[in-house]
């Protein structure tokens, strides 16, 4: 982990944090990024996305972690859902993990991994799960001691509109 960079919990999000959040699902989007968005999405569609994280996340409903440099730009951020059925109170899915282009390969990535399973394992949570369409995501998680379920064909779509297939992984935290 860059010695400047600091992992902090989100919850009432600033419009700075606003702000930077989606500069980062943006830039994210427009490198190629299957993460539930198209190429076509908009700053103000990115914003009002991030919004809706933050008020779940002031609910409770799922943690949000951020990457920031000593500067407090975000590099990149995570969440884990905590809003499952009532039969998993123990799960959470690890989603939108997403970095800068401009930070990757500095272990922000994987200092991101860890704090989002300290969090939820603080939260109670025992397992979690989560699916990626990106290789360099995958060896991050096999490395972070993640096991691989399997590949599920045209699972989505690339922002271009191509394709995909996803990869289903799982961490039990106990």
């Amino acid at each position: 982990m860059p010695d400047d960079m600091l992992i902090r919990r989100l919850q009432g999000c600033s419009e700075a944090e606003i702000a930077g959040l989606t500069e980062v699902l943006l830039d994210c989007v427009a490198g190629g990024a299957s993460v539930s968005f198209m190429a076509s999405l908009t700053a103000a569609r990115a914003a009002t996305f991030w919004r809706q994280v933050c008020a779940s996340a002031r609910r409770g409903e799922r943690l949000l972690l951020a990457a920031t440099d000593g500067a407090g730009a975000i590099l990149g951020t995570v969440q884990v859902v905590l809003d499952l059925p009532e039969n998993q109170p123990h799960r959470g899915e690890l989603a939108k993990m997403l970095v800068h282009r401009r930070a990757r390969r500095r272990g922000v990535g994987a200092a991101l991994l860890a704090a989002a399973e300290h969090a939820a394992r603080a939260a109670g949570r025992t397992l979690l799960v989560l699916d990626t369409a990106s290789g360099d995501a995958e060896r991050l998680y096999a490395r972070h001691g993640w096991q691989r379920v399997g590949v599920v064909p045209g699972y989505a779509l690339y922002p271009d509109g191509r394709p995909c297939a996803t990869t289903f992984f799982f961490k039990s935290l106990a």
